[in-house]
């Protein structure tokens, strides 16, 4: 037996147990979990800064390693994710259907934990955090295999919330870490049918692609952000500039943020100026369609087809002068990832069109892009943005880990 399948063996049991220990014990251990994250965040903030301090010393560049990044203001902010988890609704054992069939059978359909959850993610220590505690409210226990740039930052949060669980009385087992962060550990772990219920995966195209096109448990595909802002001719222009440079300069490292702006031609020549000083206060690289450049002139970059299906990960933003409300909505059914959408408008019609027939799993109206994440839609936290179209898509909160199953009371039947 490996070392993963010892692993998976142990979290399947440790999900026996996890399964069925119901509402109170599960939010005990969130608790202790919180409060040993605090009490041990100098310990974290530590390791953090060897993996920072490697990261940096190998060229990591900097949007990269604000991803890494850990401090006393972010630790507060995983503390408190843990806590507005505990503080949500239990979906583990609610009945969602309940039906008398014509035979006195009683049919009801249940909800339960998927059972061992395995995530994959890249230099983002609070995935580990937040996923751990989604899981375990949830019912499931997890197994996290994190890129080697966060390694010490993950070891020292999994130690900390594994001895968490202990003391909570519930198994430390319940969340695991792989240690070995090789591509063969990957491998190995996407095919770990035996003890996976379910794999996600969090992280760039790269990381997504070599998921889904390998892994033979099923997985839940997690969103590459290619995420647009259209301004509309009938936009409140100094609003639109602003929710362009958040979208874009807030972090442009995550997978909400915006990756290509569309103007309507109406209010070009205005319009991109006014951004274009908002954004040049953070040195954005514009790659621009021929008509942003005769209006912005040689600063733009002439814009390659490659950039309209870029997820820059960057202070880089590609920008199109479009004709229409519908040939934006167009460009972005073919160009966009199905992540997140905005547009700016004071026009109804034109917004209501807009949700309508724009294909993605979060769609907004008159605000950015950066508020897909499972905390600010009161989820408490999220195991990832999912934009596939099965069961889960966008955020990806605690009735996402469950599954179902039917329940059956009878009273002799037989068929």
């Amino acid at each position: 037996m490996t070392i993963l399948e010892m692993q998976g063996l142990a979290a399947k049991n440790a999900g026996r147990v996890l399964a069925v220990a119901g509402t109170a014990r599960k939010n005990e251990a969130l608790e202790a979990i919180a409060q040993a994250l605090y009490r041990n965040q100098g310990y974290i903030l530590s390791e953090n800064e060897k993996d920072l301090a490697a990261a940096m010393a190998s060229g990591m560049k900097q949007s990269l390693l604000d991803r890494l990044a850990l401090s006393a203001q972010r630790m507060d902010a995983i503390v408190e994710g843990v806590r507005q988890v505990a503080a949500l609704p239990d979906p583990i054992g609610e009945v969602t259907k309940m039906a008398t069939r014509p035979n006195g059978l009683i049919i009801g359909k249940r909800r339960v934990p998927l059972g061992v959850i395995g995530i994959i993610y890249e230099a983002r220590p609070n995935v580990t955090v937040d996923a751990a505690a989604l899981c375990l409210k949830s019912g499931n226990a997890v197994i996290l295999r994190g890129g080697k740039e966060a390694f010490r930052s993950n070891k020292a949060l999994v130690s900390v919330m594994r001895d968490a669980l202990e003391s909570a009385g519930l198994p430390r087992d319940c969340v695991a870490l792989v240690e070995d962060t090789s591509r063969e550990s990957a491998n190995e772990l996407m095919g770990l049918t035996g003890y996976l219920d379910v794999l996600i995966p969090r992280g760039g195209a790269g990381l997504i692609r070599a998921v889904v096109e390998h892994a033979r448990v099923p997985v839940i595909e997690t969103g590459v952000g290619v995420c647009h802002i259209y301004v509309d001719g009938e936009a409140d222009l100094d609003m639109g500039a602003e929710i362009i440079y958040n979208a874009k300069c807030s972090r442009p490292s995550v997978c909400n943020a915006a990756e290509c702006l569309l103007v309507h031609a109406g209010v070009a020549e205005v319009f991109l100026p006014k951004a274009k000083a908002l954004l040049d206060r953070k040195g954005v690289e514009l790659r621009g369609c021929p008509r942003t450049a005769a209006i912005l002139g040689e600063s733009v970059v002439p814009a390659t087809s490659e950039d309209w299906d870029t997820e820059y990960g960057d202070y880089i933003l590609a920008v199109k002068v479009v004709d229409s409300a519908q040939e934006a909505i167009d460009f972005i059914n073919t160009h966009g990832s199905g992540h997140s959408e905005a547009i700016v408008t004071t026009n109804y019609f034109t917004a209501q069109t807009f949700l309508d027939q724009v294909d993605a799993a979060a769609v907004y109206v008159n605000a950015s892009t950066r508020f897909t994440d499972g905390f600010e839609f009161g989820l408490g936290a999220e195991i990832g943005i999912s934009t596939q179209k099965m069961h889960a898509r966008g955020p990806m909160g605690l009735e996402e880990l469950a599954s179902s199953k039917y329940i059956i009371y009878g009273n002799g039947q037989v068929r």
